[in-house]
């Protein structure tokens, strides 16, 4: 058996909560896959999963064996990456989080560019309009808008995107245009559940920031729905400019109170400070801030 393979599927599997997507994680199949965690406990002489039919966890051992586990097998690649690096070639595996519609539009011609260029890493991207734990889960790098309250995480800057406020000509017909933020108070505004105050929109007026309360029938933690629930007449939506850029552009969708916007929000590619970052890592990295620097 080889060890460092072991190692590898087990902490797949501890990431995942499961053989079948720990296997997947590892392109094995589930009955490989269990066959080298039981082959690993064999060896160790200890339980490393409680097994049910329903979930797998870790056991207090094997919780202490996944924490040394990672920086070993993160030692392990970076020698790997050293060698590669010397041979301009790289090589390897980069979990990726964003949320799931900039990841799956604005990301991802960089990430095609990145791709081409280094022809053996594999990039798995993970959207998820929810904040993924980057470190529990095992996550190389993330792409996070706004002010990070994670302080165990670096981050670099990629760009400043706009918060705007929109809504479709056929509500607007219907209800009115608002020409003054107090007047959302008679709207049906569509809330972004992610936003740290989803129930205040807030507003540049005259220099100052203040803000509004807001109410409606729908809220969400994805601007894609909101969008799209603008762009149905259902009300008026707030979220970042490259989720309504094209309807906006097509007449689908107005935007509103473009001269009270505040002040754009920072999008942000983060790690944990202690992961040395590994070549292709870095490489990733140094990449997307390139590329959105254009």
């Amino acid at each position: 058996m080889d060890t460092i393979e072991a190692m590898r599927v087990f902490v797949n599997v501890a990431r995942h909560t499961s053989f079948t997507q720990g296997a997947k994680q590892s392109n094995l199949s589930t009955k490989l896959a269990s066959k080298y965690v039981r082959q690993l406990e064999s060896r160790l002489d200890a339980q490393l999963f409680y097994r049910t039919t329903r979930s797998v966890t870790l056991t207090e051992t094997g919780r202490a064996y996944y924490e040394r586990c990672l920086p070993m097998l993160e030692q392990f690649d970076e020698l790997e990456d050293l060698i590669q690096h010397r041979q301009k070639e790289l090589s390897g595996s980069i979990r990726l989080t964003a949320s799931t519609g900039f990841g799956s539009k604005e990301l991802i011609e960089p990430l095609l560019a990145f791709q081409k260029q280094h022809k053996e890493v594999r990039v798995e991207l993970l959207l998820s309009d929810s904040h993924i734990a980057v470190v529990e889960k095992g996550v190389d790098i993330a792409i996070r808008f706004g002010k990070l309250q994670d302080s165990n995480l670096i981050a670099r800057k990629l760009k400043d995107m706009r918060v705007v406020f929109f809504a479709s000509p056929d509500y607007l017909s219907l209800n009115g245009r608002p020409s003054h933020p107090r007047e959302l108070i008679h709207h049906n505004c569509l809330l972004f559940r992610s936003s740290n105050d989803s129930k205040n929109w807030h507003f540049n007026i005259d220099g100052q920031i203040v803000s509004y309360p807001v109410s409606g029938t729908f809220n969400t933690d994805s601007p894609r729905a909101i969008t799209n629930m603008s762009i149905g007449a259902l009300g008026i939506g707030i979220g970042p400019y490259y989720a309504v850029e094209h309807h906006v552009k097509s007449g689908e969708l107005e935007l509103l109170f473009e001269d009270m916007e505040v002040e754009p929000m920072g999008l942000y590619v983060v790690y944990p400070e202690n992961r040395h970052l590994t070549a292709r890592v870095r490489a990733l990295v140094d990449h997307l801030v390139s590329w959105f620097k254009k």
